[in-house]
């Protein structure tokens, strides 16, 4: 049971790695200026898994049921950090980010980002291998060819679409010329 961590990596990887298309067609599924529309879902989302989570958790005792302070506070930080990241890509779209762009600079930003943080609230003893650094370097070069090389169309998206709304005088009208 030592490797189950790995399952949970990959569980990970694959729908992480499926998220942000999915909430990308989503949100082109929602229409025009939908970008906060879709955000709500995401966070029913996140909401109704860890409703159905706890229920396991406690029916299965599984953990024990206590919530000391501090852990509250800092997994509801984290879950506030993790909102503001997929309001952050909701908003990407919005603004003219393409699904072929939006995921490789964000899961190759955001592991950089996450090891700098690692790295000053738990820091390292003694020396931090060479290939490491290079593994981050290699990792903040992979987002900028990403951005450099994109596939062509994929540097704006079409100027989002705005919603037309008739007035009722100009209904009326139509209605006694119809």
């Amino acid at each position: 049971m030592k490797s189950w961590w790995i399952a949970f990596v990959v569980l990970t990887i694959l729908t992480w790695g499926a998220y942000v298309p999915t909430v990308h067609h989503g949100q082109k599924e929602l229409g025009a200026n939908s970008a906060l529309r879709a955000f709500l879902f995401i966070g029913l989302a996140y909401f109704v898994l860890a409703a159905v989570v706890l229920i396991g958790v406690r029916f299965f005792e599984m953990e024990a049921w206590s919530f000391p302070r501090s852990g509250v506070v800092l997994s509801f930080v984290g879950g506030l950090l993790g909102a503001a990241g997929a309001l952050g890509i909701v908003f990407a779209f919005k603004y003219g980010g393409k699904p072929i762009v939006v995921p490789p600079l964000v899961f190759a930003g955001a592991p950089i980002m996450a090891t700098l943080v690692t790295m000053i609230w738990d820091r390292p003893e003694g020396r931090i291998h060479p290939l490491f650094i290079l593994g981050i370097c290699m990792a903040a070069g992979g987002a900028a060819l990403v951005l450099r090389f994109k596939p062509a169309g994929a540097a704006h998206a079409p100027a989002p679409v705005k919603a037309v709304v008739a007035q009722p005088s100009e209904v009326a009208s139509e209605q006694h010329t119809g």
